[in-house]
This record gives structure tokens, sequence and C-alpha cells, in this order.
């Protein structure tokens, strides 16, 4: 067990933050955070991130446990719960559970980040040179080689960029890591692979 792990199932207890079950506890890093946080992390049991992570499997009866985790003083739980929420907004009785949830203006604009319960029409796109949609984890190739501002190199053609996260205010780049480097690429350079 590493030493954010160790945190968590203090912090948690050795439970999950959002459904209290004991069972297969993994850490869960919130998006679009790509570093392991304590305060930007959770400790969540695997049907609970099964469901995160796989929209289309979500059993909205599993989440009528947000009724009490929503209520956390822990700023990453209320993340999540708002994000699970809103996704299952219309369902009826979690959008009852969101007009009570009150969210300070900073972990409001954490859990709106990724762009969940934004309309499809006003959501930011982040589109490959192919207009094939990415999304945060994908991996991309370059399709130019790319001059790299500040770290003097070039980003090769055909290097690929594994894992990247994509800047959820600007739909025209993603920043991901090339030769060690962590660095933001323009998505009309890439090609999802």
């Amino acid at each position: 067990m590493n030493n954010l792990e160790k945190k968590l199932h203090t912090r948690s207890g050795s439970k999950c933050e959002l459904c209290t079950s004991k069972e297969a506890l993994k850490v869960y890093d919130i998006p679009p955070t790509p570093s392991k946080d304590i305060d930007k992390s959770i400790l969540v049991c695997e049907t609970c991130f099964n469901q995160i992570e796989n929209p289309d499997q979500v059993d909205s009866n599993h989440w009528r446990c947000l009724n009490d985790s929503m209520w956390s003083e822990t700023p990453a739980v209320q993340v999540v719960a708002w994000r699970m929420l809103t996704r299952l907004k219309s369902e009826g009785w979690p959008q009852d559970l969101l007009d009570m949830l009150y969210l300070n203006e900073e972990t409001q604009a954490w859990a709106e980040a990724t762009g969940e319960g934004d309309d499809d029409e006003n959501k930011i796109k982040h589109l490959d040179s192919n207009g094939v949609q990415l999304q945060d984890g994908d991996s991309v190739v370059l399709i130019k080689d790319l001059n790299v501002k500040g770290a003097n190199f070039t980003a090769k053609r055909g290097t690929a960029v594994r894992r990247i996260s994509l800047v959820w205010d600007n739909a025209e780049q993603i920043e991901g890591r090339v030769d060690g480097q962590h660095i933001v690429i323009l998505t009309q350079y890439v090609k999802k692979i």
C-alpha cells in the first residue's frame, strides 16, 4: 500500500468514501487533475469506480448512497457526488439532492471542470486532426514535427503521447508528456491512436 492509499484509508476509516463499502477499495484520482494528491483523490470501492468510469453501466439505485456522502466535508468527495448526481438527474431524486447540495465557488468550479452536466451543444469538444473526439487518458500520435517553446527540443512526427489531459477551457489544446516534458499540444497536430 503506497503512502497516498494509507492516508486515504485513514481519512475514510477504510471504507468507500461514496457508498461506505469495505470491499475492493482503490484510489480514484479525480479528473482533470493528473497529480496523485490526497486532496484530489478519494477511496472508492470497485462498484463505484466502474460506474464512475463507465457511464453506460450506471445503476442509479446504487447511487442513493450519495444522500449521505454528499454532506462530506472533503471537497473531493463533494465533487464526485455532484458529478454523479448531475449525471443521474433525469431520474428525479438526484435533482432533489442537487438542489440541496451547496459547494463553495472553488469546489463548484472543480466539479464542473470536466463538463459533466453541460448540454452537449454547449460542451467543449476536443477533436483531433481527423475530427475524432478526444477524451482524458487517450493516446495520440503527433502528425507534424513541433518546436516546443521554452524546452529547446522538437517533438518529432510519429511520437506517441499517452494518457493525455484535456485543457477544459480551450477545445484546441491538450496536455501530455513528450521526452519527459509536460507540454501543451494543439489538437490539430495530433491523431487519436
